[in-house]
């Protein structure tokens, strides 16, 4: 049952559609990703997103959020990475950029489509439009070195990744804490192998 904060933050009519859409990703969800949501406030939606084959993430789990204004689906979603992470186009205090939550956004999006641009965001990075610059210039200049560090950032954290539904998700309005997880040690690709990976990705991928 939606609790009577959850009204206080979004239309019914939202709150009917987004238990509909958090439904269907629970039964059938993206690959590579886990969804949660608060009970308490449907208007923070969070989500756990496996570090894609190929790139530097590879091997981690990476936790964000999507905030929802009272005006969703007219206006975007924001989105953030709890945990750490050293990417471009993802600022030191976890925003994320992407055109589909910006200039991009339509209100036929759903749900799914945005954590799904959002997990591609790890596969192919956009430089020219960084919020952290080091990051961006990092990825152009010294490849390798931007690996090491997006390594460093998350797989070097050896904390365990709790279940969502093990972090206040679930029935608690207290935000899940910055986490990740670190699977099999050597499992970890060079980072030449990386970037060939990622090379060949960028010819398939279109601009999100």
């Amino acid at each position: 049952m939606v609790s009577q904060a959850t009204n206080e933050n979004l239309p019914p009519n939202v709150i009917k559609q987004l238990a509909k859409e958090l439904k269907n990703l629970d039964e059938s969800p993206p690959d590579g990703i886990k969804v949660g949501v608060n009970d308490d406030d449907f208007s923070t939606i969070f989500a756990d997103i496996e570090g894609p084959a190929g790139t530097p993430y590879e091997n981690g789990v990476f936790r964000m959020k999507l905030v929802l204004s009272r005006d969703f689906p007219h206006s975007p979603p924001k989105g953030y990475f709890l945990t750490k992470i050293f990417h471009p186009n993802i600022a030191n205090n976890g925003e994320i950029c992407v055109n589909t939550l910006k200039k991009d956004w339509n209100p036929s999006l759903g749900l799914r489509h945005v954590l799904i641009v959002v997990r591609c965001l790890l596969i192919e990075p956009f430089p020219e439009s960084a919020l952290n610059e080091q990051a961006g210039k990092m990825l152009l200049e010294n490849y390798d070195e931007y690996a090491r560090l997006a390594r460093g950032n998350g797989m070097d954290q050896a904390a365990t990744i709790l279940p969502l539904s093990e972090t206040g998700v679930g029935g608690s309005t207290t935000a899940a804490a910055p986490v990740i997880i670190q699977k099999k040690e050597g499992a970890l690709s060079k980072a030449q192998a990386e970037k060939k990976k990622i090379d060949a990705r960028k010819k398939s991928l279109k601009r999100l």
